[in-house]
């Protein structure tokens, strides 16, 4: 699915209402993640925090009723260059590090650990973390050699 113009508007407007809710402070708020849920069908985009309070909610109108077996991926891809856009200010949110945005289905599954800011450490994408399984054994099995 390849996000419209007003999509990307519509996503952006949401992610800063979510960023408004939480401006930076010297305390900061204990949450260790922001829950993003997408339903194809009524192409509703809400965000809650850890307790399952609402933060936003949004009609994002390419959603509604997609049919199509791409949404979800599609939705993930549109969030994170969204987050991805606002890194800044999505860093300096007054909430307790580390935290997430964490995409779930409309059944509060989670489907995917869209971006992860830590003091040292930011992750926008599960691509990183990709074959990481591979890399250590090849790693063990070289150390073992030698």
């Amino acid at each position: 699915m390849k996000a419209t113009e007003q999509t990307l508007q519509q996503v952006d407007r949401a992610l800063r209402k979510v960023i408004e809710k939480f401006p930076p402070t010297e305390e900061p708020t204990v949450l260790t993640d922001i829950h993003l849920r997408v339903s194809q069908e009524s192409g509703e985009l809400a965000a809650f925090d850890d307790d399952d309070h609402e933060i936003t909610r949004s009609v994002i109108e390419q959603w509604i009723d997609y049919k199509d077996d791409d949404f979800l991926e599609g939705a993930a891809n549109t969030l994170r260059t969204a987050l991805g856009k606002h890194k800044k200010q999505v860093e300096a949110m007054g909430v307790l590090k580390p935290f997430s945005f964490v995409l779930e289905d409309d059944e509060r599954e989670p489907i995917r650990e869209l971006y992860l800011v830590d003091d040292d450490l930011v992750i926008i994408s599960d691509d990183l973390m990709a074959d990481l399984d591979k890399d250590l054994d090849s790693f063990l099995d070289k150390l073992l050699k030698e």
